[in-house]
């Protein structure tokens, strides 16, 4: 009899065990409801709020509807109710989130492009003097337009001055010539802040045998080294 009764409470127990979730792999946090949105015979048992029942230890109650198929059907939101209750049955795809379509990337930024223009002092200037004439007014006319075309960063006029004459005198020279230039570009429409000055003097000739004994000879000969060099930067 004893033996008889010992049967009978293995297989209540047994019944009992068989109607747990047969895996351990419940939600990472047990604690959060699982409610199922799906409408249908459910897999699982739910309350009144349609939240699936669970064990002391997170374990979902199966109900006798419950299949692996059921269990991969039935939602609780946008996933099967068994991604929370048997994630080592229902297949891994549906329990992830599909990836969302990448969005394209913006366009680059065109970059900015640096165009360094040489003019020769003589074009701009008289000898030894500061005021542009007509000729050099034409080429800064020219390269306003120009600038007008771009999305203008910085505009930077550099003078420069051959040997002749004291460095002091030809540092302020130059520097006089760039500011020239400047005034002029800003009468232009050019903005004044985006347009920089600096006068080099003498300090950085470009020619190297000029050795002529006859004054207009040697200033023929230093030509290239009273200059402006402007260096546009800006993007289209």
């Amino acid at each position: 009899m004893i033996k008889q009764v010992k049967q009978q409470f293995f297989m209540v127990a047994a019944a009992a065990a068989l109607t747990l979730s047969a895996t351990a792999a419940v939600a990472a946090h047990h604690n959060e409801d699982i409610t199922v949105t799906g409408k249908g015979e459910v897999p699982y048992a739910i309350d009144g709020r349609n939240v699936v029942a669970r064990s002391g230890t997170g374990l979902c109650w199966r109900t006798g509807y419950w299949s692996p198929a059921a269990a991969s059907s039935t939602l609780a939101g946008e996933f099967p109710v068994g991604c929370g209750c048997d994630s080592d049955i229902v297949a891994k795809d549906k329990c992830v989130a599909p990836m969302a379509a990448a969005k394209p990337m913006p366009a680059p930024a065109p970059k900015p492009m640096a165009e360094k223009i040489k003019l020769a002092a003589d074009a701009l200037f008289d000898f030894d003097k500061a005021s542009l004439k007509p000729e050099g007014m034409a080429k800064l006319d020219k390269l306003a337009a120009q600038s007008a075309e771009l999305k203008l960063e910085v505009i930077l006029a550099v003078g420069h001055t051959d040997r002749l004459g004291s460095a002091g005198y030809n540092q302020k020279l130059s520097e006089k010539r760039a500011a020239a230039v400047k005034q002029y570009l800003v009468s232009k429409g050019v903005e004044a802040g985006r347009v920089y000055t600096e006068g080099k003097g003498e300090t950085q000739p470009v020619t190297s045998n000029c050795m002529q004994k006859s004054r207009k000879a040697l200033i023929e000969c230093l030509q290239p080294d009273r200059r402006v060099e402007i260096e546009v930067i800006g993007s289209k």
